[in-house]
């Protein structure tokens, strides 16, 4: 079987993709389920670390995990995980910061802000200061 080149597209602006896609506010706020409230957090915190970093985000796959984006921070490469609610299971972000021992690792998602070893929990509102942050 062939290797398989997986390829994510975002928009620059997150309310044009609301819009596009024909999503309703409310749809967003008041259901926690939302399906599609991952696609937009993703897209949401990718316009938040451009420019705050040498090099673009970029995402990441291989055989065992998938991350939605790493970062370079000067010699450092940093996970970056982005959740759309307070899902605490991210099998491949943990499987990726256990196997690779990255010296930093961020977790977006509607939790507040905590350390817990390599890994720094951040709300999505403090996403424009993730450098400031590390």
């Amino acid at each position: 079987m062939g290797r398989c080149d997986f390829r994510r597209l975002f928009l620059f602006d997150t309310g044009l993709l609301k819009q596009m896609a024909g999503i309703d506010n409310s749809e967003i706020l008041l259901k926690s389920d939302y399906q599609f409230k991952g696609p937009l957090t993703e897209n949401f915190i990718l316009q938040q670390l451009r420019g705050q970093f040498q090099a673009a985000p970029r995402y990441f796959s291989d055989k065992s995990s998938e991350i939605d984006f790493v970062v370079q921070n000067g010699t450092e490469i940093i996970p970056i995980e982005a959740k759309g609610g307070e899902d605490r299971s991210a099998p491949s972000f943990k499987r990726y910061v256990s196997e690779r021992r990255p010296e930093s690792a961020i977790r977006f998602s509607g939790r507040g802000y905590r350390k817990d070893g390599a890994i720094t929990y951040l709300p999505l509102y403090l996403a424009r200061k993730t450098r400031e942050l590390l």
